[in-house]
């Protein structure tokens, strides 16, 4: 592997080795999802009431500490580089993740989902390295493979998760999710390379100054960040009913968790079937059309999602949604590489995670209300009028990212 790796171009190079980390981290942080509240259920004698607070505790608890802290580790990554901060992440996380398998109450498990979310990043910082260290003309095309990568892990990661808890037990899991990491930190450190050349400090004592102040276009960056938010809101918003969905489209009959598992995975398929072509095209055609495109998309794909009677139907549109997700996240990233300068890229990725975990904390919390007053189908009804309304924003607010812009201008 050396030895085919020392033949291409760094910046190829850099691409393989975190294509393979990124996928092993997405295994790494998905297998564990599916099973995380029945672990949670071992660890004490709860009601009903109180398991499902903690379980919900134990999942919020690092979507909102990744929320706070990733600017935080964003700045340092401009300031001392992104494989640092890649290494960070993975080695802290190899050894947090495992020691879950070693917890025997509630609180010691919280403790170290709180620490989980201080060491998340490697994802973010491993596509703000890629931004920076590839030819500015192919960044579509490698930020849309990489994103390959993580999807292609989070679609795995349950499946195996769920295999190795039957096989061996929970705990043995987490113990063995932290070895996977450990694997991701020895590959970051010894194949990633980094050409990172800190910004010169003045000696001067100087005002600090913010960093939105050193963008060219500032609402570009502050009005994708929101887009990220609510598209991972939308994605996040069918967690908690997806089951009980699946379950009253089939009558309460036949394998409802099964279905169910393979209805939750196909939106990661085609994003892992669609991301590199689009990709590819935002670079040919230009990424406002892919961008434009991914929010249409997914708003025509969303609104029948809640109107079905059918779970195959409901499996075609979800199949659907992943190529919007391939659409749209891959290409909110490349505008923000572009419209960052390169001693800010890691800053401004890291609050693109930050608004991501936002996302996802939300659409859970919408996922669990809606259906207390609009049934399942309001989940759906909802997110679509969410992506709408940020679609309308985009264009209204950011003309600039129209199609017909660059036409106008002219």
């Amino acid at each position: 592997m050396t030895c085919m790796l020392a033949k291409l171009e760094k910046w190829q190079r850099n691409l393989i080795v975190l294509w393979i980390g990124c996928f092993i981290a997405g295994i790494g942080f998905s297998e564990i999802a599916p099973f995380l509240s029945l672990y949670v259920a071992e660890l004490g004698n709860f009601s009903k009431g109180q398991l499902t607070i903690y379980s919900g505790l134990t999942y919020a608890i690092t979507f909102l500490v990744v929320a706070v802290v990733s600017p935080i580790w964003g700045h340092l990554a401009d300031r001392r580089g992104r494989k640092i901060m890649l290494l960070r992440s993975s080695l802290g996380m190899a050894i947090i993740i495992a020691a879950c398998g070693f917890v025997h109450n509630i609180w010691s498990l919280l403790i170290l989902r709180f620490l989980q979310g201080l060491c998340a990043g490697y994802i973010p910082n491993a596509s703000a390295l890629i931004a920076t260290e590839s030819p500015k003309e192919k960044s579509g095309s490698v930020l849309g493979i990489l994103t390959t990568s993580y999807v292609s892990g989070n679609l795995i990661g349950p499946v195996l998760g769920g295999f190795l808890a039957q096989v061996f037990s929970i705990r043995i899991t987490f113990v063995l999710t932290g070895i996977l990491l450990l694997i991701v930190f020895f590959l970051s450190l010894f194949f990633v390379h980094e050409t990172f050349t800190p910004a010169p400090e003045s000696k001067k004592k100087i005002k600090h100054i913010s960093p939105l102040s050193q963008l060219k276009n500032p609402k570009i960056i502050i009005v994708l960040l929101f887009s990220t938010m609510i598209i991972q809101m939308g994605n996040n918003s069918i967690t908690p009913i997806i089951s009980l969905y699946v379950k009253e489209l089939m009558h309460n009959v036949g394998p409802i968790t099964i279905i169910a598992g393979i209805i939750a995975a196909l939106p990661g398929l085609s994003t892992l079937i669609a991301a590199p072509k689009l990709g590819e095209l935002g670079d040919r055609k230009g990424n406002r059309k892919i961008l434009v495109f991914g929010f249409l998309f997914a708003i025509i794909m969303y609104f029948p999602q809640g109107l079905v009677t059918s779970v195959w139907m409901l499996g075609v549109l979800r199949f659907m949604i992943g190529i919007s997700d391939g659409a749209l996240f891959p290409t909110i990233q490349t505008i923000l590489s572009k419209e960052s300068p390169s001693k800010l890229t890691g800053t401004v990725f890291s609050w693109n995670q930050s608004f991501q975990a936002l996302g996802s904390m939300f659409g859970s919390l919408i996922g669990g209300i809606i259906p207390n007053f609009f049934d399942y189908n309001g989940v759906f009804i909802f997110t679509a009028l969410s992506l709408l309304i940020n679609f309308l924003v985009v264009i209204i607010f950011l003309p600039e990212l129209r199609p017909s812009y660059n036409k106008n201008k002219k």
